[in-house]
């Protein structure tokens, strides 16, 4: 069990009024068909601010102050947690706030959110990933082009099965994506090809491919049924967020070079755009509901501001 379980189950409130206004706000995400993520989140967040609230002798929605707030928030940023972290909570209470008030338990109460501090995104170079891909196997190879080339999220790659992928045209299918919602990826010839590779040598459960894929003979076996997961374990099963997030631990001390998910992710924006791809059909592409996000990710890196200044410098481009 770990910690943010165990925390969550002693989130039984004592005070009928919180606990009545609680649940009645859980339930209200369960009826906006929340994921099943997002509703762990409130929970996490939420609840940790709630129960801290009647550490504060608070027994009654409407007893909540804006004063609570920051004295909640101020506390999780004495204790060391990232801006990311106090944000997040931020953003989960004011949601909750802002629940309570449009149903009648409070009154509206209002806080400045915590400042994000300003942060350059850890994104590949094309020479980094270059190294990368030199140091994988078989599996590896395919998971890390797949990755940098679909811009899929962690969750979306996990949850694809063969029968997803459509190896004669590149056209993925991600079913119940973030928001719950269905939409199309793009892999290129490279990632398909080593996606062909790596099927060659599986055993259809996942067994023993490693060992083949970079020892001897090279046995080509029965490919994997269509609804098997498209990336496996050694073991044959379904990878985990967890179990994802391990292989990539393990893949930047092998390289000596920090890789994440998010690390690929945000490759694949920066890489499309030097490439030219127009920000609309990337915002569709990484499934973002606006170009705001693709803004985010896609934030320049030095190179990028040199070469562009380079080719439009005022003082350089005088005649």
């Amino acid at each position: 069990m770990t910690p943010k379980t165990k925390t969550a189950q002693q989130w039984n409130l004592a005070s009928v009024p919180l606990q009545d206004a609680y649940t009645d706000f859980y339930l209200s995400r369960q009826a906006m068909n929340c994921t099943p993520a997002t509703l762990a989140f409130y929970r996490y967040t939420a609840g940790a601010f709630l129960k801290w609230a009647e550490l504060q002798s608070v027994t009654d929605p409407q007893e909540i102050t804006a004063r609570h707030v920051r004295a909640y928030l101020a506390q999780l940023i004495s204790q060391g947690r990232k801006d990311t972290t106090v944000h997040d909570h931020a953003r989960a209470v004011r949601t909750l706030l802002r629940f309570w008030h449009a149903e009648g338990y409070m009154q509206p109460v209002t806080f400045d959110m915590p400042r994000l501090e300003k942060k350059r995104l850890p994104v590949l170079s094309s020479g980094e990933l270059y190294q990368i891909v030199k140091a994988c196997n078989v599996r590896d190879k395919a998971i890390v082009l797949f990755m940098v080339d679909s811009g899929l999220r962690r969750q979306e790659v996990i949850n694809l099965n063969w029968s997803d992928v459509d190896i004669q045209t590149g056209l993925v299918r991600v079913k119940q994506g973030k928001g719950k919602k269905d939409r199309s990826a793009v892999i290129g010839a490279v990632t398909r090809r080593a996606l062909l590779a790596y099927r060659r040598y599986h055993d259809g459960k996942g067994r023993n491919w490693l060992h083949r894929a970079t020892g001897s003979g090279g046995l080509i076996v029965k490919p994997p049924e269509e609804n098997a997961p498209l990336f496996q374990t050694r073991t044959g099963s379904r990878f985990t967020g967890n179990g994802l997030m391990m292989f990539f631990r393990r893949l930047s001390k092998r390289t000596g070079i920090q890789v994440t998910a998010h690390a690929l992710r945000r490759t694949f924006v920066i890489l499309s755009l030097r490439a030219g791809m127009n920000p609309l059909y990337l915002q569709h592409l990484g499934g973002w509901t606006s170009l705001d996000m693709v803004d985010h990710y896609a934030q320049l890196e030095d190179i990028d501001l040199m070469q562009e200044h380079a080719k439009y410098s005022p003082v350089d481009n005088l005649r």
